[in-house]
């Protein structure tokens, strides 16, 4: 749509199929009226949906496939079974053709970055994407990344990680100098295998427009104390789930002990509007939906069993990163730290004394 953002929906990706995408539009809709939506999915689905909500309808579009990735495929069996006319395919194609500002899929993680980095491409400088999430702390709200794109990371790309991430704790939530730490099994600089120490040298000496506070623990992440948190997605996708489990966890155990007795029903009946608090702070769909940074383009990762509110928290990150350009805020990062990184490294070179052809100085 001229002039104004769209959106591009995987509806056929998820465990809700395509109703709960379509009333996870019709919610972020009403947030953001402005916005223009994509639905990429069996039109036979999602005509009848879209026609229950005018508002929707409006400012909507379909484009039919009836070809879906299972969340049982393989990567490479999603890329070979019509992978040019899948539901998620198409809906990435959007963003690299430029109809689309942003894709969001509920769908296979590994089909969709695999998909993603072929459409997309990788922007210079980065040789892998990273998946960040908002995560809700002590102090408001954190950036965790990498929470799944990668099972391990090198030096290099814990550095490009840390730099996306800042740019993204400016976009989201609004930090002017965002404050980034990498998580190790420690804060003592002698602490870490050499990936992380050596990215933590790097980030300590490297020309940044962020606070690079050094090494945070596990719990550095619920507490707030950084506004990044920089990881390998092996780590952060465990370290995600298991938030995620113990949230439901601490709420399963609330629910259970304010019906164990008529006093404590009393209880929680006077204290309900702070019950009430405490669930929506610890409802994962409310800070659903992971950013795949470091690809040419902006694409939204939701939980596959994500509800419709779950599906339009996704929608208004999406819209946001969108919004407020994310990739040209992170290529500009990239540039200065890189750019700043090899002109170092050639006036070094240029300072070595040069040894004459027959080999004497």
């Amino acid at each position: 749509m001229a002039g104004g953002i769209t959106i591009a929906l995987d509806a056929m990706g998820g465990d809700l199929g395509c109703e709960a995408v379509v009333k996870g539009a019709g919610i972020a809709r009403i947030r953001q009226p402005d916005v223009h939506y994509e639905f990429h999915g069996d039109e036979a689905q999602l005509k009848p949906l879209l026609e229950t909500d005018d508002a929707l309808a409006a400012v909507s579009t379909i484009h039919h496939t009836d070809v879906a990735v299972s969340m049982d495929d393989k990567p490479s069996q999603a890329l070979r079974a019509g992978r040019r006319v899948s539901s998620m395919w198409l809906a990435i194609d959007s963003v690299r053709e430029g109809r689309a500002q942003a894709a969001v899929s509920c769908g296979n993680t590994g089909a969709l970055t695999v998909m993603s980095r072929m459409i997309l491409k990788t922007m210079p400088g980065i040789e892998r994407p990273a998946i960040a999430a908002i995560w809700p702390t002590m102090r408001g709200e954190s950036i965790v990344l990498d929470v799944g794109a990668n099972v391990v990371a090198e030096q290099k790309n814990l550095v490009n990680f840390a730099i996306m991430g800042e740019a993204m704790a400016r976009t989201a939530l609004g930090q002017l100098k965002p404050s980034v730490g990498l998580l190790n099994i420690g804060a003592e600089e002698m602490k870490g295998n050499e990936e992380i120490k050596g990215a933590a040298q790097f980030l300590r000496e490297a020309d940044l427009n962020f606070d690079f506070h050094g090494f945070v623990e596990g719990d550095d992440i619920s507490k707030g104390t950084v506004d990044v948190v920089v990881t390998d997605g092996f780590t952060g996708n465990v370290a995600l789930k298991t938030a995620e489990g113990t949230a439901r966890l601490i709420a399963d155990y609330l629910s259970n002990a304010m019906r164990r007795s008529l006093a404590s029903r009393i209880g929680y009946l006077l204290a309900r509007g702070a019950f009430n608090v405490l669930r929506q702070r610890m409802d994962p769909s409310k800070v659903n939906g992971g950013v795949f940074l470091g690809l040419n383009g902006v694409v939204v990762k939701s939980h596959g069993s994500a509800t419709a509110e779950g599906i339009a928290a996704a929608l208004d990150l999406a819209i946001d990163m969108a919004r407020n350009d994310i990739i040209k805020k992170i290529a500009a990062d990239l540039e200065r730290v890189h750019g700043a990184r090899t002109e170092t490294a050639a006036a070094e070179a240029s300072a070595i004394p040069q040894t004459a052809e027959t080999g004497t100085e």
